[in-house]
C-alpha cells in the first residue's frame, strides 16, 4: 500500500529491536561487492547460482516443467493519465467505485456520495482479488465470484472541497467519517463472461459489502480475552467492522483470506501511558492518526476504548459461497500489519498460511495449522485455522531460513517478557518475533507459493532507510529505493508438484532477483540474462502465477524510484529466461496496481487499480487523471480490469 499523503509510512520503522537485518545476511552470505554488483549481460544462469536459484543441475530440471514461454510484445515505461497494455490485449473496466452491486444500490453520482449508498455499492481502493469459479469446486472460467478487499480511502476525492487527506481533520463532516467507514472493507460479486465481455451480476444472491462496520466473528486463543474485551463487546469475540484490508489469499475448501493492514490509521492512541503503550507504541499509533473518525466514534479513541485496537490488524476469512455466512478473525495467525494470507497444503496435509508485515525492518511469517485439510469434506476444515503454530522467519548467511515458533512459554515468551498466555503472544505478535531473533526485512509485502513448485517466493517492495552497516544476505542494498524477490525452498520442492513440506522447520532460500535500472551500477540491480531496456522494474508489491510457469508481479511507488508509472511485469520462473522480466501493463499517473488473478483457463487476468490520481496538489477539482471515466465532473475512481488476448488465447502465451 502507498500512503496517500505521500509520507510513506510504511518506510518509517517502528521496530526498535536489534535484531539482524536480511541485508547483513546477504553480505555475509555472497559477499559485499558480489551483492552489490549486476550481472553481466551475456551470463548464463548457471554461472550464479547462488543469486539466480541454486544448483544449475536444479534448474535445468524444473526449466522441462516450463510449459510455455512469453510471447507478448513488451511495451515501454510511461507516465501520463491513462493505462497502456501489450499490443493485441483488450482492457475492460469491469467495476468502479461507487457502482452499484447490492439490490437498490444507486448509480454512483459524484454529487451525491454517502454512507447510505457506499454500503450497497462497490467500495474504495480494490487492492487483493480473487476469482472463485462457480459452481464451487469446478474450474469454470466464464462465472465465478470476484472477491475485493478495499482497503482505504482519498477522501480529496469522494468530495470537493478537501485539499488532500492529512489536511481534513478539521475538515471531515460526521457523515463523510461514515461514509468512508462504508467504503472500506470487502466485497464480493458474482460476475459472468458473455462472448469477450464480462459484466456484473447485479441483484445476485451471493453479492455482500463488508465494511468497517459490519460484525465479525472473533476465533481463536485471543477470543474472549480481557485483552479484546470493550464496553459494546463485554464478551470480546465480536468485533465491529474490517480495516485497511490488503493483499489476501484463498483457502484450499474455498473461502477467501484478507490481511487488515495499517490499523494504525485509524485509532487515535497515547502510547505514553496505560496498560497497552507498549503495544500501541509498537504497531505505530499516534495522538493523530491519518483517519479523524475518533471525533465522531469513541470506538476509534483508544485513549477511551484502550482495546478497541487489540481486535483489528487480523487476518478475517470470508466464505463468498455462503451469502449468509458470518466473517470471521483467526486470530492464531497473529497481529500486525498483514500484507496476504496465502495457502499451500503440506505434504503430510496440513496447511501452511503465509504472511507479511507491511513495514520497513518487519518481518516474514508462516502459520501451519495443527489439524490436516480434508478435501472430502469442505465443513470439517471450517475452523483449521483456529489451532496451529505460528513462526517468524530467520535467514541465515548460510542459504536455510529456521522458522522460529511463537508460543507462550517458550525461549523468552514468558511472563518475565510480559506474556501471560498465547493470547498475549499473538496480540503482541511483533514483540513475540523481536525477542526470539527474526529477521528484520525491507518491508515484507506479497509472500505467495506457486502451485505448481511448492517454492515460495517473498516480496520485499524497498527500504530507503536501511544504512550501509545494516545490511545482511536477506536484504543486501542499504538505501534499498527498488526493492527484490526472495525464493524460499521448502524440503521437497525441488522435486515438483506435491511433495513440498509446508510444514517444516528449516527452508534454503535464494535471490530470485533484485529491482532496479541494470543499465545503472549504483542501482545493484540482478536479473537474468537479456533483460530489455524497458523490463527492470522497481518496488515489487503483489505477484501471482499463470499455469505456464511465469510469475506476473505488480508495482507500488515506481514513480518514485524510477519516475514512471506502476506497472504489471511477467517473467519465467525456470530455465534460460529465469527472471528477466517484461513489461506488460502500466497504469495511470498516481495509481497503483494490485491483485492480480488469473481465471483458472488464464485467458483473463484481473488487475486493482488503486488510487489513480493520487499525487500531490491533485483533488476532486483538479485531479491529476480522471481515470477511468474521463468525463468533466467525474474524479478518478480506483476499478478493477479484466485483461483479455484480442484472439482469446490465454495471456502471455
Amino acid at each position: 500500500m502507498r500512503d496517500q499523503d505521500r509520507h510513506e509510512p510504511d518506510d518509517q520503522s517502528a521496530n526498535p529491536s536489534g535484531n539482524p537485518a536480511f541485508a547483513d545476511i546477504a553480505a555475509a552470505r555472497f559477499g559485499r561487492r558480489a551483492v552489490l554488483r549486476g550481472l553481466a549481460a551475456g551470463a548464463v544462469a548457471g554461472a550464479v547460482p547462488s543469486i539466480l536459484g541454486g544448483d544449475p543441475a536444479e534448474a535445468a530440471t524444473a526449466a522441462a516443467a516450463t510449459k510455455g514461454r512469453l510471447t507478448f510484445t513488451e511495451i515501454k515505461h510511461t507516465l501520463d493519465e491513462a493505462h497502456h497494455v501489450a499490443p493485441g490485449y483488450d482492457v475492460q473496466v469491469l467495476l468502479r467505485w461507487g457502482d452499484p452491486i447490492l439490490k437498490g444500490a444507486p448509480e454512483y453520482d459524484p454529487d451525491n456520495v454517502t454512507a447510505a449508498a457506499q454500503e450497497r455499492q462497490f467500495g474504495y481502493n480494490n487492492d487483493f482479488l480473487a476469482f472463485m469459479p462457480l459452481p464451487r469446486g469446478s474450474n469454470s472460467s466464464t462465472h465465478g465470484l470476484l472477491f475485493s478487499n478495499h482497503e482505504y480511502t482519498n477522501a480529496e476525492f469522494m468530495w470537493p472541497g478537501i485539499p488532500s487527506n492529512a489536511e481534513k481533520h478539521d475538515i471531515l463532516t460526521r457523515e463523510q467519517a461514515m461514509t468512508e467507514i462504508a467504503a472500506h472493507g470487502l466485497s464480493v460479486v458474482e460476475i459472468k463472461r458473455d462472448g469477450k465481455r464480462w459484466r456484473v451480476v447485479k441483484d445476485s444472491r451471493y453479492n455482500r459489502r463488508f465494511t468497517g462496520a459490519t460484525p465479525f466473528r472473533i476465533s481463536g486463543p485471543a477470543a474472549a480475552h480481557p485483552r479484546m474485551k470493550t464496553r459494546d463487546d463485554p464478551s470480546g469475540t465480536l468485533a465491529l467492522g474490517t480495516l485497511n484490508n490488503c493483499a489476501g489469499g484463498v483457502t484450499p475448501w474455498g473461502t477467501a483470506l484478507s490481511g487488515e493492514e495499517n490499523i494504525n490509521n485509524y485509532f487515535a492512541a497515547d502510547t505514553k501511558t496505560g496498560p497497552e503503550a507498549r503495544n500501541l507504541a509498537r504497531i505505530g499509533f499516534t495522538t493523530k492518526p491519518r483517519q479523524p473518525w475518533y471525533r465522531f466514534e469513541d470506538r476509534f479513541d483508544a485513549r477511551k476504548e484502550p482495546n478497541e485496537p487489540n481486535r483489528f490488524g487480523w487476518v478475517v476469512e470470508v466464505d463468498p459461497y455462503d451469502p449468509n455466512s458470518t466473517p470471521v478473525k483467526r486470530t492464531a495467525l497473529g497481529r500486525f500489519k498483514h500484507e496476504g494470507a496465502t495457502c499451500a497444503v503440506s505434504r503430510d496435509g496440513r496447511v501452511a498460511v503465509y504472511t507479511g508485515d507491511d513495514q520497513v525492518n518487519e518481518y516474514v511469517y508462516k502459520f501451519v495449522t495443527s489439524g490436516k485439510f480434508d478435501a472430502k469434506n469442505r465443513a470439517a476444515n471450517r475452523d483449521l485455522l483456529d489451532e496451529g503454530t505460528l513462526h517468524v522467519a530467520k535467514f541465515n548467511a548460510d542459504g536455510t531460513v529456521a522458522w522460529l515458533p511463537l508460543v507462550f512459554g517458550q525461549g523468552p515468551l514468558t511472563a518475565a517478557n510480559g506474556f501471560s498466555s498465547q493470547a498475549d503472544v499473538l496480540i503482541e505478535t511483533r514483540r513475540a518475533a523481536d525477542l526470539v531473533g527474526a529477521t528484520r526485512m525491507d518491508r515484507p509485502e506479497d509472500i505467495e507459493p506457486d502451485p505448481a513448485t511448492g517454492r515460495v517466493y517473498v516480496v520485499l517492495t524497498k527500504n530507503t532507510g536501511r544504512k550501509p552497516d545494516q545490511v545482511d544476505a536477506a536484504n543486501p542494498r542499504a538505501k534499498n529505493e527498488f526493492g527484490h524477490i526472495i525464493e524460499l525452498i521448502p524440503p521437497g520442492s525441488e522435486g515438483g508438484k506435491g511433495k513440498a513440506d509446508h510444514a517444516a522447520t528449516t527452508f534454503r532460500w535464494e535471490m530470485f532477483l533484485m529491482g532496479g535500472n541494470p543499465a545503472d551500477p549504483k542501482h545493484g540491480a540482478k536479473y537474468g540474462p537479456g533483460m530489455s531496456p524497458d523490463g527492470y522494474l522497481a518496488t515489487p508489491d503483489n505477484v501471482a502465477f499463470d499455469r505456464r510457469g511465469h510469475m506476473w508481479i505488480a508495482t507500488d511507488g515506481q514513480d518514485d524510484a524510477i519516475e514512471a508509472a506502476d506497472s504489471i511485469y511477467a517473467c519465467d520462473i525456470n530455465g534460460p529466461r529465469r527472471a528477466v522480466t517484461r513489461l506488460f501493463f502500466n497504469a495511470p499517473r498516481g495509481a497503483e496496481i494490485c491483485g492480480p488473478c488469473f481465471t483458472p483457463d488464464a485467458r483473463t487476468l484481473f488487475v486493482a487499480i488503486q488510487h489513480p490520481g493520487e499525487d500531490k496538489g491533485s483533488n476532486f477539482a483538479k485531479p491529476a487523471t480522471r481515470w477511468p471515466d474521463f468525463k468533466p465532473g467525474v474524479p478518478p475512481r480506483p476499478a478493477v480490469l479484466a485483461i483479455t488476448r484480442s484472439d482469446g488465447k490465454p495471456v502471455g502465451s
